[in-house]
């Protein structure tokens, strides 16, 4: 019973999304929201669209996928780091969205830059 108990807490990997499974899901978490294509990081641990003047962004956050919101401006001043642009939530439980990006798959997204 004791090793059922310690198999079930074991944390399942969370495929990475793509662009099926990103719009999938932020029409879930965002029912009313308009939402423009997605972008998706680099390693498919999050994705971040516009709607409006909100970023609607999902992303990895232990074995499942969290859901928030911010000002469109603010995602996009987001910082990079270590191959990573730190989207600051007003959040205690998921304070900051790290999400993957490359060279191919830049932030902010290309249209955004111009």
């Amino acid at each position: 019973m004791v090793a059922v108990a310690a198999w079930a807490r074991i944390s399942r990997a969370t495929p990475p999304l793509d662009a099926d499974a990103a719009r999938g899901l932020l029409a879930a978490e965002f029912p009313d929201d308009v939402f423009e294509a997605p972008w998706i990081a680099a390693d498919g641990g999050g994705a971040v669209a516009r709607s409006g003047d909100r970023a609607l962004v999902v992303y990895r956050l232990g074995d499942s996928w969290v859901a928030r919101s911010l000002a469109w401006d603010a995602a996009l001043a987001a910082p990079q780091r270590g191959g990573k642009v730190h989207m600051r939530l007003d959040d205690i439980a998921a304070p900051t969205a790290k999400l993957a990006v490359t060279g191919v798959n830049p932030w902010p997204p290309l249209a955004e830059a111009a």
